[in-house]
């Protein structure tokens, strides 16, 4: 009986172990088979890009797209998922997405440039430089068609550049002022007992107002007031250009609130037409004579922007963007004091460097930082000529880092 036992035991394990290595053997060669496959596609996806189609898109074309709602920060940036999508594996910066207009501009075969509008994420000093680069653009006599379901004030900012401006019958255009409101936190400290240590240095220093104050200062009024208006009067010039209106009039039709449908944008003549989109679309194939292919700006710079710089007199732009903080960087939309500062060092140590702009788009930050930052920027400045150029924000440590610059 042991011996059968020991018999029927054997024939078990050895029948376990024949299932067991089997399914374990399947299991590797189904794995490295699913590898090679995804291989395979990635690999064809990759080729596809490469080869100049991307989602059935080609790489040329003749109408230049340019969509409001992407985000466009100072540098470019690479786009590390760009062959499982339908972008370009490039997202111009500013500085490149002005310098793309203006090589379209000079471009015969891009006849003209399509503007995606809805809602424009950046801030007004990045759109006022792309309607800038726009209203360049349209010097060539090419057109600038916009269009858009909702036109955000942004938005129709950049798109008065333009030819044409066309809204969806069932949309809306925003045109209503512009205001600021500021929220208070000084009452809800005061009842959770909590009393906040602020530092700050002048009558204009307003960022920490909202925990020390009931209510905004008149200096705070007044600089806000100043920006608001100043901001106001630059868009009321833009929409009276595209109008043949004045700013008087566009004025009045804020305060009243009388852009409220899509007839009264048209009958005030901010908006060519209220069309749909294949009205929108066969209005730009009667202008481009011939079938539209369409290219977006990223895929237009990606072929044929050179970003190499084979100068040997460069003038350096060093961008500061972010938050400015101490130490090591641990985010992109930060200013390190550890990395930056590296930054200029190389900077100032190569001789090809002759001068530098400082681009600063930051609303401040550590003071510890800002001041690290100034001291390399003035070991920088003893061996070349810095000019500051500021964006959307330089606040605080922001306008800091540039006060010891030859110009600002």
């Amino acid at each position: 009986m042991p011996a059968l036992i020991q018999v029927f035991l054997y024939s078990c394990m050895k029948e376990f172990f024949k299932m067991f290595f089997a399914s374990m053997l399947a299991n590797i060669v189904g794995g490295l088979f699913m590898i090679f496959i995804f291989i395979i596609v990635v690999a064809g996806i990759a080729a596809a890009v490469s080869g100049g189609v991307k989602g059935g898109k080609s790489k040329e074309g003749n109408v230049l797209v340019i969509d409001l709602s992407d985000r466009i920060k100072e540098n470019d940036e690479s786009n590390e998922l760009a062959v499982l999508d339908d972008e370009s594996d490039l997202k111009t910066g500013l500085y490149n997405t002005c310098k793309t207009i203006e090589d379209a501009k000079n471009n015969s075969e891009i006849k003209g440039i399509y503007l995606k509008l809805n809602n424009a994420r950046n801030s007004w000093a990045t759109l006022q430089q792309l309607r800038e680069a726009l209203v360049s653009f349209k010097k060539s006599g090419k057109f600038i068609v916009s269009y858009g379901e909702v036109i955000s004030q942004r938005a129709y900012y950049v798109a008065s550049a333009g030819t044409a401006i066309y809204l969806n019958p069932s949309g809306d255009l925003e045109h209503k002022g512009m205001a600021a409101t500021l929220a208070f936190y000084k009452g809800l400290l005061d009842k959770l007992d909590i009393q906040p240590e602020i530092f700050y240095a002048g009558k204009f220093k307003s960022a920490t107002e909202p925990f020390r104050a009931d209510k905004m200062s008149e200096p705070n009024r007044l600089q806000i007031t100043q920006l608001i208006n100043g901001m106001w009067s630059e868009y009321l010039l833009a929409a009276a250009e595209f109008t043949k209106s004045d700013t008087a009039t566009l004025h009045k039709l804020a305060y009243q609130q009388a852009i409220n449908f899509p007839s009264d944008a048209f009958n005030n003549k901010m908006v060519t037409a209220l069309y749909y989109w294949d009205q929108v679309e066969a209005a730009m194939k009667d202008k481009v004579g011939k079938d539209i292919k369409y290219i977006t700006l990223n895929d237009y710079a990606s072929k044929h922007i050179d970003l190499s710089i084979k100068a040997t007199n460069k003038i350096a732009v060093l961008v500061a963007e972010g938050s400015i903080v101490d130490g090591q960087q641990t985010d992109d939309d930060q200013i390190a004091s550890k990395n930056f500062c590296e930054e200029i060092r190389k900077i100032k140590n190569n001789d090809s460097v002759k001068a530098v702009v400082l681009r600063i788009n930051s609303p401040g930050g550590s003071a510890l930082a800002s001041e690290v930052i100034l001291r390399e920027l003035t070991l920088l400045q003893q061996k070349k000529h810095i000019v500051v150029s500021m964006g959307d924000y330089a606040a605080s440590g922001g306008y800091y880092i540039a006060s010891l610059a030859d110009s600002i």
